[in-house]
């Protein structure tokens, strides 16, 4: 949703995943903020997987509570400089390791996540574990719900679950100002 003032200022708010406005287009430019509340609010049930080498964090949110989740750690070795047979036998290790924890967070999405029903998906971490793991078939219901993707986030921890929670939860502002530079904030709901 776009909102203008007669400065020529603007306010864009981006909710929970992408195409998620609710108003026509003249709402919007309008800028009626009696509809706003309903059109801004996150979905209920989220569903949240976070994943990093050596670490996960699976868990379900209902409204601002974290009702369910499960939080690990398995160990997957990093880089190593060894050239030759060395280098590609610790690859083909920290292959086994990297697909030992993606199938562990499959099990425990699937426990965890698909238990209750989930309105949208949060995901964060590692990219390309995260695409693993909802490459699984099993996993295929959450591909298609809107997603807020936190690749900023620290090793997952159950602190770390709670606050990408909170984050999912919150309504992504940029404002402008005629001849200012872009400032951007977030406001719980």
């Amino acid at each position: 949703m776009a909102l203008s003032a007669a400065d020529g200022a603007t306010a864009v708010l981006e909710p929970f995943g992408p195409g998620s406005s609710s108003g026509s287009d003249a709402e919007s430019r309008s800028g009626r903020l009696d509809s706003l509340a309903g059109w801004a609010a996150p979905p209920t049930h989220l569903g949240l997987i976070l994943v990093r080498r050596g670490g996960y964090a699976v868990g379900l949110g209902d409204g601002q509570a974290l009702t369910a989740h499960k939080v690990g750690t398995r160990y997957v070795q990093s880089r190593t400089a060894a050239g030759g047979w060395s280098q590609q036998r610790f690859a083909r290790r920290r292959k086994n390791q990297a697909d030992g924890l993606v199938g562990s967070v499959i099990e425990h999405a699937r426990r965890v996540v698909l238990a209750s029903p989930t309105d949208a998906l949060v995901v964060g971490g590692d990219k390309g574990l995260i695409r693993d793991v909802l490459a699984d078939a099993r996993l295929s219901s959450l591909v298609e719900l809107p997603r807020r993707e936190l690749y900023d986030l620290p090793d997952p921890k159950l602190v770390v679950l709670e606050r990408a929670l909170r984050r999912a939860r919150a309504v992504r502002i940029a404002l402008t100002e005629p001849g200012a530079a872009v400032v951007e904030s977030a406001s719980h709901v």
